[in-house]
């Protein structure tokens, strides 16, 4: 790759871009070309527009149709590779910029993210000043202080007819400055005003301006709207535009963002400006001026103790009146979660092997901690449930409705453990791995010690603890029973597939009161109820309640295939569960005899060196291989 072409490309397309000529230059590129006069809001929504929009069809995805049911799910490329789990959040901040960009009420009305903290706030804001910094730049009064648009230069008496032949609307008005040297300098005549192009920056605050929470005790609103050059005064009147300087907040803003960093951190009077600045589109200029066109994105975010304390004060009503509150929870799909650690991973210099269900295990825990406790489901069966997997209770055809368990707590995903605790743990666990790999076991040892030294309640601790030593630890042992069973079974799935038709076959038989035909003889038999009390028996079905349970799973095959639905051993939960376990009682004696034994003979060695090869075939290493193994022998199958 040559870096010289690279280079000499960019600057190229950079010279492109740019553009110097005067107004009756630029009327003629805004007759071509109307949208290069587009507001704030409507910018940012085409940015966020022009990387493609997915709309998913549930009807089409079973697990997501568990998720959001009939709800209509819009997935951004903008944000898809960075934001994982909150795509209802993300569909109401595009939903703000569209209405916004139609100039419709949310136009005049701040942004404001309200959320737990490491929940991706932050991110996302600054997600939006990187899409402005990487678009096209936007055509300006060369030398303007506020950036703005060269309309602004037609008098009043010609708006009408200027909006008629170039078939825009136009806002706003010249700023004292500009003002000021159209009149001195060019004599009224603006046709002759120089225009430029200019880009947004961020580190330049060029159309990104950023407020941080300043000292109660020193709020100077300078840092918003700027300031008198005292350094003027002894040349030019107070009154005189040449005094000021237009450096605040919302003046380097116009155009493009306005971002208060933990808004509420800060006093009440010191927001202010947002309400002209929102409703009348215009901020005070400083000291005696008039006040100045203002045209852009506020966006503002702070946690939610500080937004409950703010909101508290009637006082601060006309405030609240102006702002579009969207809540951004911790991600509660147990699949997203573990994207997030994923992609964090990827942007690190960490290169340790990490083990199969490492990430998940880290990830199941965060979700534990922020789901709400319920009434009718234990927290993991929750878990499941909000990651799209099928749960139906034993005994039953009956579903769990996830909307029953959302109902139950509208602040669902605002409290618990962050993300960067998470990711700390992870970080933690790969600098202490002395072989260069990380598994679940370490992984989890490392969030005993850390939740340990958490700063929070001993009952709130000891909830926590019992996630991951009793929950979590119970859950990866099923999974890593399953993960060994199907390294030890050659064709596992197919076996499994096998049991599933064989019992429906035979249940189907039983519930009808028919014989079954022998696929290889024809002969008619008698369906085998010992089979079926061998699969049943696995999920503890009493020999009463079999009849029951076997007229559940026709019945919920029946509806599966009215509904077109995919019928597999996985689609009946109960009677996965049954199947899975079936088949590791079948191998359990012989797996434990030869993951347990020290020395081996011949025969067990070679059933366990296709064990091994069958498990690094699905992402384990030498060594995370042989400590899992050990854990397996020394915990699952115990005497």
């Amino acid at each position: 790759m040559d870096f010289s072409v690279i280079i000499k490309k960019d600057r190229e397309e950079r010279k492109k871009q740019h553009f110097e000529g005067t107004f009756l230059d630029y009327l003629e590129i805004l007759k071509e070309n109307p949208s290069v006069c587009m507001l704030a809001h409507q910018r940012m929504y085409e940015r966020i527009m022009e990387k493609g929009v997915e709309v998913i069809n549930t009807e089409e995805n079973p697990r997501l149709r568990r998720i959001y049911g009939n709800e209509l799910i819009k997935k951004y490329n903008f944000f898809k590779d960075n934001f994982f789990g909150i795509d209802k959040s993300i569909m109401k901040i595009v939903r703000y910029f569209h209405t916004a960009a139609m100039k419709g009420e949310e136009s005049r009305q701040v942004l404001y993210l309200v959320g737990p903290v490491g929940a991706g706030k932050s991110s996302l804001m600054e997600a939006l000043k990187r899409a402005l910094e990487q678009g096209p730049p936007v055509y300006a009064i060369k030398g303007c202080p506020m950036r703005e648009e060269p309309l602004h230069l037609v008098p009043k008496h010609l708006r009408d007819q200027f909006e008629e032949l170039l078939g825009v609307k136009i806002e706003g008005d010249l700023c004292p400055i500009c003002r000021y040297r159209l009149k001195h300098e060019y004599n009224g005549e603006f046709e002759r005003i120089p225009i430029e192009t200019v880009d947004f920056s961020i580190r330049s605050r060029k159309g990104i301006g950023v407020v941080p929470p300043v000292d109660p005790n020193n709020q100077d609103t300078s840092v918003l709207t700027g300031s008198v050059d005292i350094s003027k005064l002894d040349l030019y009147p107070e009154d005189d535009p040449r005094v000021l300087s237009l450096n605040g907040a919302f003046n380097v803003g116009n155009r493009g963002i306005v971002e208060f960093i933990e808004v509420f951190k800060n006093e009440v009077e010191y927001l202010h400006t947002m309400i002209t600045a929102t409703q009348e589109k215009s901020i005070p200029s400083p000291g005696k001026g008039a006040m100045i066109y203002f045209d852009g994105i506020i966006l503002a975010h702070s946690n939610e103790a500080e937004w409950n304390k703010f909101k508290a004060d009637h006082t601060n009503e006309a405030i609240l009146d102006r702002i579009v509150k969207i809540e951004i929870p911790y991600c509660l799909e147990l699949n997203e979660e573990v994207k997030i650690y994923e992609k964090i991973l990827k942007n690190s210099n960490f290169k340790a092997h990490i083990a199969p269900h490492t990430i998940e295990v880290a990830s199941m825990f965060a979700i534990l901690t922020r789901l709400a406790p319920s009434n009718k489901v234990d927290p993991l069966t929750k878990l499941k449930i909000y990651n799209g997997e099928e749960i139906v209770e034993k005994g039953s055809t009956k579903k769990v409705d996830i909307l029953e368990l959302r109902e139950e707590s509208n602040r669902e995903g605002m409290t618990g453990i962050s993300t960067r605790f998470i990711m700390k743990a992870i970080d933690t666990a790969l600098v202490e791995s002395e072989h260069d790999c990380i598994h679940p076991i370490l992984v989890l040892e490392v969030l005993v010690k850390s939740v340990k030294e958490l700063s929070i309640s001993d009952e709130e601790k000891k909830k926590y603890l019992n996630f991951i030593q009793n929950i979590i630890k119970k859950e990866y042992h099923n999974i890593l029973e399953k993960e060994v069973t199907k390294a030890f079974i050659h064709g596992y799935n197919e076996q499994a597939e096998d049991l599933f038709n064989n019992y429906l076959d035979h249940a189907e038989s039983y519930v009808n009161k028919t014989k079954i035909k022998d696929r290889s003889t024809g002969e008619e038999l008698e369906p085998d109820e010992k089979f079926l009390r061998s699969i049943e028996e696995q999920i503890g079905i009493s020999s009463g309640a079999a009849k029951g349970f076997r007229q559940d799973v026709t019945s919920y095959m029946f509806y599966l295939m009215r509904s077109k639905s995919k019928i597999d051993y996985k689609c009946y939960e109960p009677l996965k569960e049954a199947i899975e376990k079936k088949l590791t009682a079948s191998v359990k004696e012989l797996s434990r005899v030869i993951t347990r034994t020290k020395v081996r003979d011949k025969e067990q060695n070679k059933k366990y060196d296709a064990m091994v090869e069958e498990m690094k075939r699905n992402g384990y290493c030498d060594h995370c291989c042989n400590v899992i193994l050990k854990y397996a022998a020394n915990n699952l199958w115990k005497d």
